[in-house]
């Protein structure tokens, strides 16, 4: 079971990353000012969507690099990953924090630092991590 200590310490350990609080004052992590994974708490909206199916516990925001990406993570292990109807259309997949493994928390995060770091340096970091 994944924590947001362990959120906090995988995003901060990757370079240009800072926290700083999203529109709604909860934790996001951005690489240049761009949110990659952030503290993304259900609304009424979408516990209405969701119904029985809506976690109680944390949820994770992640963005992923497409469309492709977001369905095969929702298919790979829906008690894992899921959506709402608020994030149709956008790359972007909600995570169960307490369910996911933080090996695979660790490889969710890179991959969203990767989707949304400048090229250059995601460049740099595949290399110097190579």
């Amino acid at each position: 079971m994944a924590t947001w200590d362990d959120v906090r310490r995988l995003a901060l350990a990757l370079p240009e990353t800072t926290e700083r609080p999203s529109y709604d004052g909860l934790p996001a992590w951005r690489v240049r000012d761009k949110s990659f994974v952030w503290e993304r708490p259900l609304r009424r909206a979408d516990r209405e969507a969701l119904g029985d199916a809506a976690p109680d516990g944390p949820v994770l925001g992640v963005l992923v690099a497409d469309l492709g990406v977001k369905e095969a993570l929702l298919a790979d292990d829906p008690t894992v990953h899921f959506t709402t109807p608020h994030f149709d259309g956008h790359p972007s997949v909600l995570v169960r924090l307490d369910r996911i493994s933080e090996s695979e928390l660790a490889e969710l995060i890179l991959d969203a630092w990767y989707a949304r770091a400048p090229k250059r340096l995601a460049a740099a970091h595949r290399a110097a991590t190579a």
